[in-house]
């Protein structure tokens, strides 16, 4: 099985914490160049440096705000002017909680440009070089909500799908190219993102967070929360040669819980 992504240079959005951290590991784990995007300076500094790397490795970092398009757009320009990118790993946190009903027009404007606007713009600036090389990997993190909307995550579950449909449609676009488009949907994870699910459940229920938490693992058949790693890990090996078949597909992560086939 060809895992090997020596030479491979990886853009990796929120890579300085929680799941896009942890598939930046395993990227530079497996031989590529990993640079790491995200707003904060020391954060990202402190995660380049635990990155694992071969003598021929070179990890970088990028600060940028993915919810500001033109300064995304010339930041990752200049990076690539530098080393072309090969791997794009779409990572963003997800919007506040709340019934979609009561969402403020703002609120769906600003998780549509975080995440569909900002994954377009960093799509649009690596594809001539992935072309080039006829080889290339767009992972797209978002959720299980794709299949199954979870309740009080009404924005969530509107945008994630938006992300979606606009993956499938570049699947089908770019596999001629040598480039695959894959989601994958990670289940509970132990992140910050979890903690601010739980903790929003809480207030709106008045429950204890463990009580919550207790609830969630009960639909979660190997009964417990995921580690991060256990999602950086499948969204690496959908960056392999081994995985060059796989294409416009939503692979969720998440120990089963969800019902549907």
């Amino acid at each position: 099985m060809d895992l090997n992504l020596s030479g491979k240079h990886a853009l990796v959005c929120g890579g300085s914490e929680g799941i896009g951290r942890a598939a930046a590991i395993e990227l530079a784990a497996l031989g590529a160049d990993v640079t790491l995007l995200a707003r904060r300076d020391d954060a990202l500094r402190d995660a380049v440096a635990a990155l694992p790397a071969r003598a021929t490795q070179r990890h970088g970092h990028l600060v940028a705000d993915v919810s500001q398009a033109t300064a995304l757009a010339d930041a990752v320009a200049a990076l690539i002017a530098k080393k072309p990118v090969h791997i794009l790993v779409n990572n963003t946190g997800g919007p506040p909680g709340g019934p979609a009903h009561a969402a403020a027009i703002d609120a769906y404007l600003d998780a549509f440009n975080k995440h569909l606007v900002a994954n377009h713009t960093l799509l649009q600036a690596v594809l001539p070089g992935m072309r080039g090389a006829r080889w290339g990997r767009i992972v797209n993190v978002i959720s299980t909500s794709v299949y199954e909307p979870i309740p009080n995550l009404g924005v969530s579950n509107t945008i994630r799908g938006a992300v979606a449909s606009w993956a499938k449609t570049l699947s089908r676009e770019l596999g001629g190219d040598g480039i695959t488009v894959n989601n994958v949907l990670p289940g509970y994870t132990r992140t910050q993102r979890l903690d601010q699910i739980l903790a929003d459940r809480s207030t709106a229920t008045g429950k204890s967070r463990d009580d919550i938490a207790n609830a969630m693992l009960a639909s979660v058949p190997v009964g417990r929360f995921a580690e991060a790693g256990e999602i950086g890990g499948v969204i690496a090996f959908l960056c392999t040669d081994a995985a060059a078949y796989v294409n416009g597909q939503s692979l969720a992560v998440d120990g089963g819980r969800m019902q549907s086939i």
